[in-house]
């Protein structure tokens, strides 16, 4: 008998697939990144799903992908030779919210939109938001501690993660954290978790911390710009102001055009990049044009404040719509460097230079409130792998930022395509402790192999 009838004899037919075309389309995420041949997939429905799966696989000594919803972009989930896909995208319950503890509790099938729309029926609401938030899964969001556009003012998934359960690799069961706002009780396993990527453990349920939604609909700006540093000064000069945005993102030309070429958006042909802004304070109205003289004052060719929520609405759809329009061009490879947020300026001409003196295309859009981001080099549809030159490019863009005092990655995780940079940032004695914490948790290796350390 093969090893996986014992897995599909504890499970059931129903609940492992083994048909090699419906394995491959769990067995790759939104990278141009090619999947290995894994034995099979679970459809884990509840965590005694995943208990048996995992003990299964260490019984038999099977390597284990954990999965959400696929839209990674750092092949955190993309499978290898002889593993099985455990995808968590049938664990959507949300098991518990409450408006008077301001947490819910939450499994890690549940796309992100839908816990925020579940939360502000109760006047609530849940802050990160990837741009991915009405696709992209809690587990997903946790296993990478995604960010998202309100990282600015809320930070990121982290920052709402008060507990998990997880499974471990021998099927056990961890709770970690608390309910409550504050904890310092032995060491934060849930952080540790938090970000691992499936390293570590399974995330199989969440206790997130909620927030009071805006008492008021946010005012939105959006102010373009001639050139890409004006645009970056104008972040600096925002956040040195105080005035605390609670969205801060800024497109070039490239990504601009990109976008115009889809939906047709009248870009003028001297706009070099755009900044959309948010508040969501109680006088947001007043924030966003006080950040618009500010535009204006740094340079600004247009700046215009929205009169209406569905004006605002258009205009973060905008920024939503960059990816999508980025992968009709061609594939992408995408970065998502982080630098101090005075930094910004320089990181962007730096990427500037690096796309002129390689001939590549980089189009890059960022939170810029925050310093994050995400140079995408866009290269030839049904390409294996991005050419040398793109390699070449993209290895000089993740030095300037550790130059910078920055980071490979802010908010993507690090997953196979960041693992040939990764020591240049870790060093060898975090990268020796990293592995010896790795091995604590995940003796014999099955978990994510060859993913984030």
């Amino acid at each position: 008998m093969r090893p996986i009838d014992a897995l599909v004899n504890s499970l059931s037919e129903a609940r492992v697939v083994t048909d090699p075309d419906v394995i491959d389309s769990y067995a790759r995420d939104r990278t141009f990144l090619e999947p290995g041949k894994p034995l099979g997939v679970v459809l884990a429905a509840s965590r005694d799903d995943v208990v048996t799966t995992l003990k299964w696989a260490t019984e038999h000594r099977v390597p284990v992908v954990p999965r959400g919803a696929g839209t990674g972009l750092a092949g955190a989930s993309v499978a290898g030779d002889g593993s099985i896909v455990l995808s968590l995208a049938r664990m959507t319950a949300i098991r518990e919210l409450s408006p008077a503890d301001e947490i819910a509790v939450v499994e890690p099938g549940v796309i992100t939109a839908d816990l925020d729309k579940a939360a502000r029926e109760h006047g609530l609401m849940y802050a990160p938001d990837p741009s991915s938030y009405e696709i992209s899964t809690i587990g997903g969001n946790l296993a990478t501690n995604a960010g998202g556009l309100r990282c600015v003012k809320y930070g990121v998934t982290r920052d709402s993660a008060l507990g998990l359960e997880v499974v471990l690799a021998d099927g056990r069961v961890l709770n970690t954290g608390r309910r409550t706002m504050k904890g310092v009780t032995g060491y934060d396993l849930t952080g540790l978790f938090v970000g691992s990527e499936g390293t570590l453990g399974v995330i199989t349920a969440a206790t997130v911390r909620l927030r009071r939604a805006p008492a008021v609909p946010p005012a939105t700006f959006a102010a373009e710009f001639g050139s890409l540093r004006e645009a970056g000064a104008a972040v600096s000069a925002i956040m040195a102001a105080g005035c605390q945005p609670s969205l801060m993102e800024l497109l070039d030309r490239a990504t601009l055009e990109a976008i115009d070429d889809w939906r047709n958006i009248g870009l003028e042909p001297t706009t070099q990049a755009m900044l959309i802004g948010q508040s969501d304070a109680a006088d947001g109205q007043a924030v966003a044009e006080r950040m618009e003289r500010i535009c204006t004052d740094n340079g600004a060719s247009f700046v215009a404040v929205s009169s209406s929520p569905q004006e605002a609405e258009e205009l973060i759809g905008l920024r939503r719509l960059a990816y999508g329009a980025k992968e009709r061009q061609g594939a992408c490879l995408v970065e998502d460097v982080c630098v101090p947020r005075s930094a910004l300026p320089e990181m962007i001409t730096r990427i500037e230079a690096a796309a002129a003196r390689h001939g590549v295309r980089i189009a890059t859009v960022a939170h810029a409130g925050d310093g994050n981001l995400h140079p995408v080099f866009i290269f030839e549809h049904g390409t294996v792998e991005p050419p040398p030159e793109v390699w070449a490019a993209a290895d000089e863009v993740f030095k300037d930022a550790l130059e910078l005092g920055g980071t490979l990655t802010g908010e993507h995780g690090v997953g196979l395509l960041k693992r040939r940079w990764l020591a240049l940032e870790t060093g060898p004695v975090s990268g020796e402790l990293q592995g010896q914490i790795k091995a604590v948790f995940d003796p014999l290796g099955l978990l994510n192999p060859g993913k984030a350390i």
